[in-house]
């Protein structure tokens, strides 16, 4: 049975959320719609301060709907607070939303696609994504021993015989990746040989994702900690006037994993689950990603090869060591990484301008 979204009607009278974390976590989203869709999540967003980041045409209106507390940042509102250093923000590409956690002042970063609705459980409960998120960054992660019952800190679960007490302490979690039911994140090739398929599988799992492992973030349905990763969660320089898309969300996995496997940091994937409505076209979305394709052929091994410094001992030393790696070991494939390299340490600039300690700013128009 196909997964509905929930209405707004049954989410508000199946869950009564406990908005934790309210003054605590921003909730980022990159748009060129007006964002109706925040109806469907009125019952659980309402409480929390949205940072919308306006892709495209800066003199479009983006409508919100009434009673939200939002920022909302268009293309003009980049260049002006960034000045030069606006070049690192990619334009007609979802990459945009990184620049809401470089103004986010909150500890905790959601982000999430307009696209993305309310799940059901098999039971057929509304799913709060939100308050899942919490609960995985808020448990330690385990990515040293893998541990076969999944999370051992989630309910109804525990470590296993045979797992080191040593490690049963865990790590502290910095990213939380949720899945989707109805439309999969495919590549276009996937896409095109399985035009009609849907993931209706709902699995009850969350798992540390295991030291020495990548995997392919995807940004629709995430959730970190600012404090420990923001720095890193950087979606690199896509979209238009750039000779690839669709990889903004990845390149910031794979820098984000070998980041926290080096400081010693948990990734955690599997729930919750959004219903993602909608989707992109496999032909459009071949002409951004057929140079990733056969490029990320060489970028993966670059990420499972290399080995940070013990002097790196913060996420922007980390980062920028990367960039320094990138441009000389990846832009023999293409002069684009050399333009990559520069942006990651344009990005690690702006973010320390905009994060100075015990900063206050506020930018952009309040809603």
């Amino acid at each position: 049975m196909m997964n509905e979204p929930a209405s707004p009607t049954e989410a508000a009278i199946a869950v009564t959320p406990e908005h934790r974390l309210k003054d605590e976590l921003d909730i980022v989203i990159p748009t060129i719609r007006n964002l109706d869709f925040l109806e469907l999540w009125r019952p659980f967003f309402q409480p929390y301060h949205l940072i919308i980041v306006q892709d495209g045409d800066p003199s479009r209106t983006i409508k919100v709907p009434n009673g939200f507390d939002y920022e909302l940042y268009n293309r003009n509102d980049i260049n002006r607070i960034l000045g030069p250093r606006a070049s690192c923000i990619s334009f007609k590409d979802s990459a945009c939303r990184c620049f809401g956690y470089m103004v986010s002042r909150k500890k905790y970063i959601f982000t999430i696609d307009d696209d993305c609705f309310v799940a059901k459980d098999p039971t057929g409960k509304a799913i709060n994504a939100l308050e899942q998120h919490i609960k995985n960054l808020l448990s330690p992660s385990a990515p040293f021993f893998f541990n076969t019952l999944y999370d051992p800190f989630a309910d109804g679960a525990d470590f296993v015989r045979g797992y080191p007490f040593s490690l049963r302490e865990g790590v502290p979690t910095a990213v939380s990746h949720g899945l989707w039911l109805n439309i999969p994140d495919y590549d276009a090739p996937t896409q095109l040989v399985k035009p009609l398929e849907r993931n209706t599988r709902y699995v009850d799992a969350v798992l540390s994702i295991p030291k020495g492992t990548l995997f392919p973030m995807c940004g629709m349905n995430l959730a970190f900690d600012r404090h420990l990763i923001g720095p890193a969660m950087y979606f690199g320089l896509m979209g238009e006037g750039q000779p690839i898309g669709r990889y903004d969300d990845m390149w910031a996995g794979w820098c984000i994993k070998v980041i926290c496997d080096h400081l010693g940091l948990g990734v955690k994937t599997g729930l919750p689950y959004i219903y993602h409505s909608k989707a992109s076209n496999p032909f459009v979305n071949l002409r951004k990603e057929y140079k990733g394709i056969y490029w990320q052929e060489e970028i993966i091994p670059f990420f499972q090869q290399i080995v940070l410094p013990k002097d790196c001992t913060t996420v922007q030393k980390c980062y920028v060591h990367l960039a320094k790696q990138v441009k000389e070991k990846l832009a023999r494939i293409d002069p684009y990484f050399d333009k990559l390299a520069e942006a990651m340490v344009t990005w690690i600039q702006a973010w320390d301008e905009l994060n100075p300690s015990a900063a206050a700013l506020s930018n952009g128009k309040k809603g």
